[in-house]
């Protein structure tokens, strides 16, 4: 068969959907922010709009149909990311963070697990918010440091059917909750040993557990302020002798750290999408500049030719981003989640070019683009989270490039065959 990527009228049906509730809805996310000072409030003034996002079914896209769910292929979920990211980044962002906090357990929990966990975010999506609890407040890039000392201090010993869990977080999109006193669900990443022996690596401890965000202990200390994605809340947590069943692990100590990367793999993919959708943003208000001013000259801007050139530079990376990041989605399809490089490259790729398509957009607009004239200098406060979050490209995803490449039996070919 060909390789095509002609969409199917569903796929188009869904992106123009998507791209109407953007444009009728996420529009106005950034003027309901206006005036609110604290990250949190900020976050909070976004509920209307989530609320929305959860009754248009997004929520349920996330989640498999023997769950309740509307079970949407990771290709679909990334023609609607780039719809919506194209209008507003914060909402959509929380929306894929609750997949986020999900994909651990879709991955890699039982079936008894999750008939445990889903039907609550299934019932009331709006309202009740997954997270993933990963960076420790002393960094995470060297999570799985073999050396016992050093790596994740985050621990959970076991005390008789219960384990319990103690550590400092920090980065937890979506863990205050929309009451500011924590999210429904955290998948917490900690390093997990029975006898609450600290020496164990993280090769060997290394845990995903379930914690419901009713459990007491789970403590919300702070937030991190940002001059991009404002509407994005990141708590800064502590979880003091936080006690949840044993059956609340996914799979085993040890299982950890590959749980981790496959649920990076998934955001990876769709960060991909989200990129294009701020680079979209930004050529599309550059191109219209371009084709309407002149700028005290005797033609529009667009007719110099160091200008075109720039817009045909700009729309290129677009185009290349788009289709890595369908390819990496299609992957993950293909494989169930286990795909790994290429949507890892698809981040690291994505996110760095979209730092430069918005910067070359402000760069044709002038001076006037680092004004609030223009949307171009919010569009770069965006574009510059994404090479250093959701797994830093330097501390985590190039690193785990490196690591897979050092492995024996490394295929180059791989991505090209039939996806890694």
């Amino acid at each position: 068969m060909a390789i095509d990527f002609t969409l199917t009228p569903e796929q188009l049906k869904l992106q123009t959907d998507a791209r109407e509730f953007a444009r009728n809805v996420l529009s106005g996310v950034r003027p309901a922010m206006a005036g609110h000072d604290r990250p949190e409030q900020r976050f909070f003034a976004t509920k209307p709009f989530f609320d929305q996002v959860a009754e248009a079914g997004f929520i349920h896209a996330l989640l498999p149909t023997e769950y309740g769910g509307a079970g949407f292929p990771n290709i679909d979920l990334a023609i609607a990311a780039e719809e919506l990211m194209a209008v507003d980044v914060s909402v959509p962002s929380t929306m894929l963070a609750v997949g986020l906090g999900l994909q651990p357990l879709l991955l890699h929990g039982s079936h008894e697990q999750k008939q445990r966990f889903l039907p609550d975010i299934v019932t009331d999506p709006a309202n009740r918010l997954a997270a993933l609890a990963f960076s420790d407040v002393g960094g995470a890039a060297n999570f799985d440091c073999p050396d016992p000392g050093a790596g994740m201090q985050t621990f959970a010993h076991r005390e008789g059917d219960e384990w319990v869990i103690n550590g400092r977080k920090q980065y937890t999109t979506n863990g205050s909750g929309w009451d500011g006193k924590g999210a429904h669900l955290f998948s917490v990443v900690c390093r997990a040993d029975e006898a609450g022996n600290r020496d164990i690596p993280p090769q060997q401890s290394m845990a995903v557990i379930m914690v419901p965000g009713e459990t007491p202990g789970i403590e919300i200390v702070g937030y991190h302020d940002s001059p991009g994605h404002r509407g994005v809340v990141s708590p800064i947590m502590h979880f003091n002798d936080v006690r949840v069943p044993l059956d609340n692990i996914l799979g085993q100590p040890g299982d950890g750290i590959e749980i981790k990367y496959k649920t990076f793999s998934w955001t990876a993919g769709l960060i991909g999408a989200a990129c294009v959708g701020v680079m979209r943003a930004a050529f599309e208000f550059a191109h219209d500049f371009c084709k309407t001013q002149k700028r005290g000259g005797a033609v529009p801007v667009i007719d110099h030719q160091n200008a075109g050139y720039m817009l045909v530079d700009m729309k290129t990376r677009i185009e290349a981003c788009r289709y890595m990041a369908w390819k990496a989605c299609a992957d993950l399809d293909r494989t169930h989640g286990a795909a790994e490089e290429l949507p890892t490259m698809t981040k690291i790729f994505a996110s760095e070019t979209c730092v430069q398509v918005v910067y070359d957009a402000m760069r044709l607009v002038g001076v006037d683009s680092y004004t609030d004239t223009t949307p171009l200098a919010g569009l770069l406060q965006d574009a510059l989270c994404f090479p250093v979050y959701d797994g830093g490209n330097m501390g985590i995803r190039r690193r785990r490039l490196h690591e897979l490449m050092r492995r024996d039996g490394y295929d180059p070919m791989a991505t090209v065959l039939r996806g890694a």
